[in-house]
C-alpha cells in the first residue's frame, strides 16, 4: 500500500510570515475574534487536515527591552481556543501545546480528559519544555529552570499524566439509571504517582478519555529534546529545510525509540513547510516580493536577533550575517542553526536573513506552484524523509484556501492523501493505536530494567 501524508496546520497570529498580518487579504481586525479562527479550522476541514495546533508563549515578545508595536499578535490560550472549535469542526483534530515547567500534572490531565470527551476523541497535547527566563518572571521564579531538570520534570509530568487517565478503567462507565449505578468504584484506582517532581493521588475526576490519552504531540530540536521525543512523543514536528536533514532526524528518532522498546509505527513525525503558493512560479516569487517588502526593518532585525539569541542592532543592513562570530558566542538552537547553515549557503546578509527567518521562522520555506510544491511532498514522503508536513500558510486565510483547493486534490490524484477522514478520532486518523491502561508505566519499567 502506498504511504499516506499526513497534514497538520499550525496556526498563528496572521499568518507565519512575520509581516502577513499586514496583507491586504488578512482579517487584521479579526485576530482574536471566533470568525477568525472558526473560518481557518473549517477550511482544514474541508481539506482533510488530520489536526489545527495552536501554540503558545508564556511572556510578551520582545528582545533586549524591545518591544515593537508592529507584530500581529492576538496569542489566545490554547485550551480555550481548541475548546470552542471543537463545536464547529466534526474530524478535524485539535492540538493545543502547554507546558509542564509551569502547570501541575492533575490540571493537565482534567483539561485534556475534558477537551477529548467534548470532541469526540481528538484532542492532543503538545508537550513542551519552557526555556524563557522571560516566561519564568511570569511565575515567580527569577529565571528558568535547567535543561536537564526541565526535561527530568517533563518525563515525570508526562508519567503522571498517564497514570491520571488510566484511573479508570474503559469498563468503569456502568450509567445504569434504573439500578442507580452510573460508575463502578472498584474499576477506578488512585494514580499513585511519586517521583522527585510530583506527588499525585488521584484518580481523575473525569472517564478516561475517548483517545485513552489525547495524542501526545513533541517539538523540541536539541539533544534532551529528541530524547524526550523518543520515549514521549506520537506526533513530532520538527525543522529541517533539507530532505538529508529531515531523513537523518526521521531515521535518527526511529533509531532512538527502539532503545525505549517502541516502534518506528508509533510515531507520526511532520516537518513545518512554509509554502507561498501561485498560479505560476512568477506570480509566486511576486507574492514573496511583496510580503518582504511588508517586513518592517526594526521587526526584521528584531526576529532575527530572536531567533538567534544574539543582538544585531547596531549592524549595518547590508553587512554579511556575523556566521562564525554568532557561533563563537553560544550554542545555536536547533532552529537557529538551521537558519545559519542557509546564510552560510546562500552568502545572507543581515537583511536578507531577517528576510528569511520572517518567512518561516527557519521551517523549510516554498515558493512557487501547486504541482512543483506537490512534487516537494511527494518526494519527500517516498524517501522516507516524513510521514506528513505541519502545514504553515505565510497568512491567512487566502494561502490556506489555496493549498486546500489547489494542492490537497493533486495530492489525492496521486494517491498520497485521502480523500476522507479514515476515522473519528485523532488517533485513528494519525494511523496510531490506542494506549493500553499503564502503557507509559511499563514503558519506564523497561527503561529502568
Amino acid at each position: 500500500m502506498t504511504r499516506q501524508l499526513h497534514l497538520g496546520l499550525f496556526i498563528y497570529p496572521g499568518g507565519h510570515h512575520i509581516a502577513g498580518w499586514r496583507h491586504p487579504s488578512t482579517p487584521s481586525d479579526g485576530l482574536s475574534g471566533l470568525d477568525y479562527y472558526r473560518t481557518v479550522a473549517q477550511l482544514a476541514e474541508r481539506g482533510k487536515f488530520d489536526l489545527f495546533f495552536v501554540g503558545d508563549t508564556l511572556f510578551t515578545r520582545e528582545k533586549d527591552g524591545r518591544f515593537f508595536g508592529r507584530q500581529g499578535v492576538s496569542n489566545l490560550d490554547p485550551v480555550s481556543l481548541i475548546s470552542v472549535l471543537s463545536s464547529v469542526t466534526e474530524h478535524l483534530g485539535l492540538v493545543a501545546t502547554l507546558s509542564t515547567t509551569y502547570h501541575e500534572p492533575y490540571l493537565i490531565a482534567s483539561k485534556f480528559a475534558t477537551l477529548d470527551h467534548l470532541s469526540g476523541g481528538r484532542a492532543g497535547w503538545n508537550v513542551v519544555t519552557t526555556w524563557e527566563d522571560k516566561a519564568a518572571l511570569n511565575f515567580n521564579r527569577d529565571r528558568a529552570m535547567e535543561k536537564t531538570d526541565r526535561y527530568v520534570r517533563g518525563r515525570h509530568f508526562v508519567d503522571a499524566c498517564t497514570a491520571l487517565w488510566d484511573s479508570w478503567d474503559d469498563a468503569a462507565l456502568v450509567r445504569d439509571q434504573a439500578d442507580g449505578r452510573f460508575c463502578d468504584p472498584a474499576l477506578i484506582a488512585s494514580a499513585d504517582h511519586v517521583s522527585d517532581s510530583f506527588r499525585v493521588q488521584g484518580p481523575l475526576r473525569q472517564p478516561r478519555p475517548i483517545q485513552g490519552w489525547p495524542v501526545l504531540v513533541q517539538a523540541g530540536g536539541s539533544p534532551p529534546g529528541r530524547a524526550f521525543a523518543a520515549m514521549v512523543a506520537e506526533a513530532i514536528f520538527t525543522a529541517q529545510s533539507r530532505i538529508d536533514d529531515a531523513r537523518e532526524f526521521r531515521a535518527s528518532t526511529h533509531a532512538r525509540m527502539a532503545g525505549h522498546g517502541r516502534r518506528p509505527d508509533e510515531v507520526v513525525i511532520m516537518p513545518g513547510l512554509s509554502p507561498l503558493l501561485g498560479s505560476t512560479e512568477r506570480e509566486a516569487f511576486q507574492l514573496q516580493e511583496e510580503l518582504g517588502d511588508l517586513v518592517h526593518p526594526e521587526v526584521g532585525v528584531w526576529m532575527l536577533s530572536e531567533n538567534l539569541n544574539f543582538p544585531l542592532y547596531d549592524r549595518e543592513l547590508g553587512d554579511l550575517l556575523p556566521v562564525e562570530e554568532i557561533r563563537s558566542v553560544r550554542k545555536p538552537t536547533a532552529n537557529a542553526d538551521t537558519l545559519l547553515q542557509e546564510a552560510t549557503r546562500q552568502n545572507l546578509t543581515i537583511e536578507g536573513a531577517a528576510r528569511f527567518i520572517a518567512r518561516s521562522r527557519a521551517h523549510n520555506s516554498f515558493v512557487g506552484t501547486p504541482e512543483q510544491l506537490a512534487d516537494l511532498m511527494q518526494t519527500w514522503l517516498t524517501e522516507g524523509a516524513c510521514d506528513g508536513f505541519n502545514i504553515m500558510p505565510p497568512y491567512f486565510p487566502e494561502q490556506l484556501a489555496v493549498f486546500v483547493d489547489h494542492v490537497v486534490p493533486l495530492l489525492q490524484a496521486r494517491g498520497i492523501f485521502r480523500k476522507e477522514y479514515e476515522g473519528r478520532t485523532l488517533r485513528e486518523n494519525l494511523g496510531l493505536t490506542r494506549p493500553s491502561r499503564r502503557q507509559f508505566q511499563r514503558l519506564l519499567g523497561r527503561m529502568a530494567a
